[in-house]
């Protein structure tokens, strides 16, 4: 069971690392793990909320979400995404960018560098906001109750995550932005560089959100008229047209995942620029995790064990809530990769024992 669903990532993870050796050596392997730890660690609530629609489609849409979905999901945002992060950022074509990249590292590492600020503050509210959003909800289970509990209740305040991420944006443009690190160890005045890169991060989110809440009303919407045609078929004793409803709803189910992967992605790939700038590490490593996030979703619908451990999400939000306040000090501040990878892999590490312990002792939790 375990070598049929995973067996498809543990090939990837072999050739992915293999390659980061021949690439840049051990530090590149390195590298690599970390990123792919990351990505799992980032995007296991991802996994469970695919694996909580996937099992209300047919096996036809099951393999359309695993075949053309991963393609996406890999290919699409987490190799040609971070390409299109850098080229923008850096006022680049993509084909520029990518060349860049492979045949001059050194100046594209300046380039990288210099756009930093810009690229942090972007991601870094983005991040903000999926994290704010998290942990002003209240939720029936709670992992830090002692916290959470307050914060559920300031929640209920409308658009509280909206100004809080406003405040801090305009403090780390204010401090960070007004000193931001360039290369070559100099510090630049970037406060209105910061600002607009964190504005357009946070309508980006509202963005994303917007078009996953869509997606999800659509799917509420035909699974209710689902439920309307069965009641209306035992009544009437008459066969409801169950292939166009089920397909449609589907349909709309495999959309509604797509955006809510791209969504999931995107802080990984952001997450990523924590770690490093290089696009072949980065696409190595965020691609390796991508195919056991999917391998995951697999894994926790055939096994049925979505609800075992209670406090993962929690951990995986607490992780995107670090990364969001070190990319942002790492406007002007150099943060060194592994603290940044270990905090996320800290955390959910960390979720995950505590999930064990209120498994074994149930009344307590």
């Amino acid at each position: 069971m375990l070598l049929r669903t995973f067996g498809w990532s543990f090939a990837v993870t072999a050739l992915g690392l293999v390659a980061a050796v021949f690439y840049g050596g051990w530090t590149a392997f390195g590298i690599v793990a970390i990123l792919s730890i990351m990505e799992i660690s980032l995007s296991f609530d991802n996994a469970v909320v695919n694996a909580g629609i996937l099992k209300k489609m047919n096996a036809f849409w099951q393999k359309i979400f695993l075949t053309i979905g991963i393609l996406i999901a890999v290919f699409g945002m987490r190799l040609v995404f971070p390409v299109v992060i850098v080229a923008i950022s850096a006022q680049l074509g993509p084909i520029e960018a990518v060349d860049l990249a492979l045949t001059d590292k050194d100046r594209y590492q300046e380039l990288v560098t210099d756009a930093h600020p810009s690229i942090a503050a972007f991601g870094g509210m983005f991040l903000l906001m999926i994290f704010l959003d998290f942990i002003f909800e209240d939720r029936d289970i709670k992992w830090l109750a002692w916290l959470e509990r307050p914060l559920a209740k300031l929640g209920k305040v409308d658009m509280l995550s909206v100004c809080i991420a406003l405040i801090v944006l305009l403090v780390s443009a204010i401090t960070f932005g007004a000193h931001a690190h360039q290369h070559g160890g100099a510090h630049v005045d970037k406060a209105e560089t910061v600002l607009l890169a964190g504005i357009a991060g946070l309508i980006t989110y509202m963005i994303v959100g917007g078009l996953s809440g869509y997606f999800e009303d659509k799917l509420e919407e035909e699974e209710e008229r689902e439920h309307e045609e069965e009641e209306r078929a035992a009544r009437t004793g008459k066969p409801k047209s169950a292939v166009a409803l089920a397909g449609k709803a589907a349909f709309f189910m495999f959309l509604y995942l797509e955006v809510l992967d791209a969504s999931f992605s995107f802080d990984g790939v952001i997450g990523a620029f924590a770690i490093t700038n290089d696009i072949v590490l980065m696409a190595l490593g965020l691609g390796i995790g991508a195919m056991y996030v999917r391998s995951l979703t697999v894994y926790l619908v055939r096994q049925g064990t979505l609800d075992d451990y209670v406090y993962l999400e929690h951990g995986a939000h607490y992780a995107i809530g670090a990364l969001a306040v070190i990319l942002l000090v790492t406007i002007q501040y150099e943060i060194h990769e592994i603290i940044t990878g270990l905090v996320g892999v800290t955390l959910i590490a960390w979720s995950f024992f505590s999930s064990v312990r209120r498994n074994r002792a149930p009344a307590a939790g």
